[in-house]
């Protein structure tokens, strides 16, 4: 099957969903639809992509296409794009399609949309990404898959195509699980490496030099390579919202709540990231958790 053969759709165009959506569309995919909340980023996405159609109801996302690629911001926008009740839903027609759902979300409603997308003939995968944007935009994506193997093998060019690693991990909801730990282990280690540098500097260390030392000690960390000269130059242009690093870091909690399992880390973690949106920091990079921890920070630059 050529990639042409593939009728993609998707829907939350957003920096993920749009780059997501180009990237395929310069892979040979046909990518036919693509939808967004913000129908205006939906419009200039099919304009740009040639072919693409803007749609007004995500129903007809699903008519248009095949496969339907979801990138959207939480829990309750993926119950709401798979609802039942609604009027307008993407399991309206659903029957032969296949759903790779790409947000981060919770576990749990990863196994729920797998067990309703089946009940109406559909079906439906864990696509986890690991990634950023520009990464999202040069298929080198990080894709961690939870669902049905057989779904899996099926969707396994658009993933191929997405990612330049591919795990699949196992049966729905697990591959949400391991990617909350990963964000969650990030997220620990960004507000970390905060610290770190802002005390380092509040004691007047070279800080060019500061995160050389932490590169050949055990201080380093794949987030002092991402981040740590955005927090000394104050630099949070927006790869990974602090907003969604609180997202994800209660979605970590939530886990070990369920597992009566204690995470001081990660809850002092999520308790900085709640501070910066307080703040009205939370559309800033999650580099940005610097801003509380740098002496004379703490408002937007």
């Amino acid at each position: 099957m050529a990639n042409s053969d593939y009728k993609i759709g998707v829907v939350g165009v957003g920096r993920m969903g749009a780059n997501i959506a180009r990237h395929l569309n310069d892979e040979g995919f046909n990518v036919t639809v693509v939808y967004d909340v913000a129908s205006e980023r939906a419009q200039e996405l099919a304009t740009e992509l040639d072919g693409a159609t803007a749609a007004g109801e995500l129903a007809k996302v699903t008519a248009l296409a095949d496969y339907i690629i979801t990138v959207v911001t939480d829990d309750a926008a993926m119950r709401q794009i798979f609802s039942e009740d609604a009027d307008d839903s993407l399991i309206q027609g659903a029957s032969g399609k296949v759903f790779i759902n790409c947000a981060t979300i919770s576990p749990q409603v990863h196994v729920d949309i797998e067990q309703l997308t089946a009940k109406h003939g559909a079906e439906s995968l864990e696509g986890c990404m690991a990634s950023s944007i520009t990464q999202a935009r040069e298929g080198t994506l990080y894709l961690m898959c939870g669902g049905k193997k057989a779904t899996f093998d099926k969707a396994l060019p658009i993933l191929e195509s997405m990612s330049v690693s591919l795990r699949y991990i196992g049966e729905a909801g697990q591959a949400a699980q391991v990617k909350a730990l990963v964000n969650m282990v990030m997220n620990i280690n960004t507000a970390g490496l905060a610290e770190g540098l802002g005390l380092g500097a509040a004691l007047g260390l070279d800080l060019a030099m500061l995160q050389e030392v932490f590169a050949q000690t055990g201080a380093n960390s794949r987030v002092l390579e991402t981040d740590g000269e955005d927090m000394e130059a104050r630099d949070h242009e927006c790869y990974f919202s602090s907003a969604h690093a609180s997202k994800d870091s209660g979605i970590a909690l939530d886990l070990a709540n369920a597992e009566g399992i204690s995470l001081p880390l990660a809850q002092a973690t999520k308790a900085q990231y709640d501070r910066m949106i307080e703040l009205g920091l939370g559309d800033l990079d999650k580099s940005g958790v610097a801003e509380l921890t740098f002496p004379g920070r703490g408002t937007k630059n």
